[in-house]
């Protein structure tokens, strides 16, 4: 005997990591374009500054903003329909026109330094915003037994990120398949041909987690990119850390940000690959 709604909920819910982890990406990489553009204008190193902007506004236009109006036309008129929603929507809305002018204000600005000024106003507004959705409209659309996440969802690139691309990668396929954050095929217009800034590391499918591929990702930039990722994980969500060393500093990271929060499962020790399953057991209190 089939099960269909909850099924539906299981659905739902998977979309509902899906974005999330999308979020962490998004999130990890702007941190990531900003904090290079403010290196180099503290060490004065202009030309190499003035093209760091251009990066971080190509990423942004290409990326950050599509995500943005995705959301104004599929998650935000769902959640304006429900009773307690309506109002939430329309601060985010707000916080969107907020990030457009930061957006605006980079690529215009005269000034480099007033543009790294910016860049970091975006980072922290972007990151509470990412919050709100993860912890307000994602759970509200969820549990709407007449909204249909994952039908509302499907085929959004822009929304999932590389977590519901349609072509699915072997678990030991290193980050390189999928080094833009896309399928990694350059055919299914998720943005896996490559286009996207090297040395992000996707989250990919496996199974009902997700595989977090961290081997050729820069050294300098895992730790950051592993907490990300965690950190926006709800409670039952896991990810697999791929690693090609015993990833213990990190994961003492990880434990020191979220401490009781998170359930450690080694999967493989060595010798060249480490997977460790890293579960969010509870949200804090």
């Amino acid at each position: 005997m089939s099960h269909p709604v909850p099924e539906a909920a299981d659905r739902d819910r998977a979309a509902a990591a899906a974005v999330r982890r999308h979020h962490a990406q998004l999130a990890y990489e702007l941190d990531q374009h900003a904090e290079s553009l403010l290196r180099l204008v503290d060490n004065q190193s202009l030309p190499e500054a003035a093209q760091a902007r251009q990066d971080l506004v190509a990423y942004l236009r290409r990326d950050l903003v599509p995500h943005a109006l995705a959301e104004e036309d599929t998650l935000y008129p769902a959640a304006a329909g429900r009773p307690a929603g309506a109002l939430l929507v329309e601060g985010m809305l707000g916080e969107h026109r907020a990030i457009t002018a930061l957006v605006d204000e980079i690529a215009a600005s005269g000034s480099l330094i007033r543009a790294a000024s910016a860049a970091r106003a975006l980072t922290a507004l972007f990151a509470t915003h990412l919050a709100k959705e993860n912890d307000l409209i994602l759970p509200l659309l969820v549990n709407a037994p007449e909204v249909a996440l994952a039908d509302l969802l499907a085929g959004m690139h822009d929304l999932l990120g590389a977590a519901h691309a349609p072509h699915r990668h072997a678990p030991d396929a290193p980050a390189s398949v999928d080094q833009g954050g896309g399928c990694g095929c350059g055919g299914c217009g998720c943005g896996g041909g490559g286009d996207r800034a090297a040395g992000s590391a996707p989250v990919q499918p496996l199974g009902v987690d997700a595989l977090l591929d961290v081997r050729q990702a820069p050294h300098n930039e895992r730790h950051a990119l592993v907490l990300s990722t965690v950190k926006s994980l709800a409670p039952g969500e896991a990810v697999v850390l791929v690693a090609d060393h015993a990833p213990r500093p990190v994961l003492a990271q990880v434990d020191a940000h979220l401490p009781g929060q998170i359930e450690t499962q080694w999967l493989q020790s060595g010798p060249e690959l480490w997977r460790v399953r890293l579960e969010r057991v509870v949200m804090p209190g």
